[in-house]
C-alpha cells in the first residue's frame, strides 16, 4: 500500500460514541459549573498542497499563531498578570467557580463514587512530572511514584501519553499500570474480558511479568513513514538552536520549548513544508511542541473507551472513569467522559483556560495530594 497517497483511513472508530450511550451521573457537575468550549476534535486536518512566501503557509493555517496562543512566553504572562488575567487570584477563583478544585471538591467526587468502581487515567507530562526545558529529564518525584503505585492498587489505572510507550515505562516504573503511548496509538491492556480481539490490529502478547495483555497499535502499518519523516525533520531543523526532534514512535515532536520566539515562525515552516509531501500525516500542537501524527480516527477519547472496554466496563452502569491531564491532547477524552456520562475530566492547570473537564487541579504537587487522597479514602471504606 502507499501510504503518501492513499487517502482512506486505515482505521474507523469501531466503538462510536453515540447518543443511544449517554445516560456522568448528575452529582459530578457542580450546580454551578458549565461546559468548557468544545475543542477541536474528529475531522481529521486537511493539508494543503499550495506553495506560497516563506511564511505564509504557517500563517494563513494559523499555526504559528495557534504555536504563540499556547505556548505564552514569560513576557506575555507577566503582561497578562498585569491586566487582571493568568493565574491571578481574582481571575483564577473566579475561574474556579466554573472548573472548581477536585481537592476542594473531593468529598463530592467520593460520594459519587460510593457504590462505583473507579477506573483512572493519568497523562504523564505537565500531570505527573513537571514541564521541564529537555523532555528527556521529565522525571517523577518518588513521592509521586509512591502516590501512583498505592492509587494503582486500588483501582485500574492507566497512563495515557504523548510519549512513545517505553519511555513512559522507564520514567514512570510501576507495574501495575496499562500503558498506552503515543497518543493512545501503542497500548498494552488486559485480555481478560476484552473486545478488544475484534480489532485486527490487536495481538496477544505477555507483560514482563509472563501475564497475558493484548498489545493495541492501530497505526502500526505508519512506522515506515514516521521513521522516515522524523529524519527529515531532523535534518530540516538541526541550525535552529533550541529546536530538538522526539521519536515517539507513531508520533514525531517537534519542541520548540528552547527555541528563541523570533525563530518559532521559522521552526512551524519546516515542519509544514515537510508534511506537505504527506498528506496521510497531520499535525498537532501542545505546549511548545508540534507533533506528527497518522490521519487516523484515533485520539486519547478512543484511547479511554478502548481500555474501557478492555476492563469489560465500558457497558457497566457502575464505573466512575477519572482521567486527570493538562494538555490539549487531552481534551478528547474529557469530551468522551462528558458524552458517555461515565465519569469526568480534571484539568491541571495554573492559569485559566476553557477546557472540556469537570474540575481542575493547579500542578503535579495538586495532582499527588488527589491520588493520595484517592487511594486514603478507598483503604477508609474497605476497613469500613
Amino acid at each position: 500500500m502507499d501510504l503518501k497517497t492513499n487517502l482512506t483511513p486505515v482505521l474507523a472508530d469501531t466503538a462510536p460514541l453515540t447518543r443511544s450511550r449517554l445516560g456522568v451521573p448528575s452529582g459530578l457537575s457542580p450546580s454551578y459549573s458549565s461546559k468548557g468550549a468544545t475543542f477541536p476534535h474528529g475531522p481529521l486536518l486537511a493539508i494543503p498542497r499550495k506553495k506560497t512566501g516563506i511564511l505564509e503557509d504557517v500563517r494563513s493555517n494559523g499555526w504559528l499563531d495557534a504555536m504563540k496562543s499556547s505556548s505564552p512566553t514569560h513576557n506575555k504572562v507577566s503582561k497578562d498578570l498585569s491586566h487582571g488575567i493568568g493565574s491571578s487570584d481574582a481571575a483564577y477563583n473566579s475561574w474556579l467557580l466554573k472548573f472548581p478544585s477536585a481537592l476542594a471538591s473531593f468529598d463530592q467526587i467520593t460520594n459519587c463514587a460510593k457504590g462505583k468502581r473507579i477506573v483512572l487515567f493519568l497523562d504523564y507530562d505537565g500531570t505527573l512530572s513537571p514541564i521541564v526545558d529537555n523532555p528527556d529529564c521529565a522525571f517523577m518525584s518518588e513521592n509521586m511514584r509512591d502516590a501512583v503505585r498505592k492509587v494503582a492498587e486500588c483501582f485500574p489505572t492507566a497512563i495515557i501519553s504523548g510519549r512513545r510507550r517505553d519511555k513512559v515505562c522507564e520514567f514512570v516504573r510501576v507495574r501495575e499500570l496499562y500503558y498506552a503511548g503515543s497518543h493512545g496509538m501503542d497500548i498494552i491492556c488486559p485480555s481478560r474480558q476484552s473486545n478488544s480481539d475484534n480489532h485486527p490490529e490487536c495481538v496477544g502478547s505477555a507483560d514482563e511479568q509472563g501475564i497475558e495483555v493484548n498489545l493495541f497499535q492501530p497505526a502500526a502499518e505508519f512506522l515506515p513513514m514516521i521513521d522516515e519523516v522524523l529524519g527529515l525533520l531532523k535534518e530540516c531543523t538541526k541550525d535552529i538552536e533550541g529546536a530538538t526532534v522526539e521519536n515517539n514512535k507513531f508520533c514525531a515532536s517537534v519542541h520548540y520549548r528552547n527555541v528563541n520566539e523570533e525563530s518559532w515562525d521559522i521552526v512551524g515552516q519546516r515542519v509544514y513544508d515537510v508534511l506537505k509531501e504527506y498528506p496521510r500525516l497531520r499535525l498537532t500542537h501542545g505546549r511548545k511542541v508540534l507533533e506528527v501524527r497518522p490521519v487516523i480516527d484515533w485520539d486519547k477519547g478512543k484511547a479511554v473507551t478502548f481500555l474501557l472496554e478492555a476492563l469489560g466496563l465500558n457497558n457497566c452502569d457502575d464505573v466512575l472513569a477519572i482521567y486527570v491531564g493538562d494538555d490539549r491532547t487531552d481534551e478528547d477524552a474529557f469530551k468522551a467522559l462528558r458524552e458517555v456520562n461515565k465519569g469526568c475530566g480534571i484539568l491541571v492547570s495554573p492559569t485559566p483556560k476553557e477546557s472540556n473537564a469537570v474540575y481542575s487541579l493547579r500542578d503535579p504537587s495538586e495532582v499527588m495530594e488527589f491520588l493520595t487522597s484517592l487511594a486514603v479514602w478507598k483503604s477508609s471504606i474497605q476497613g469500613l
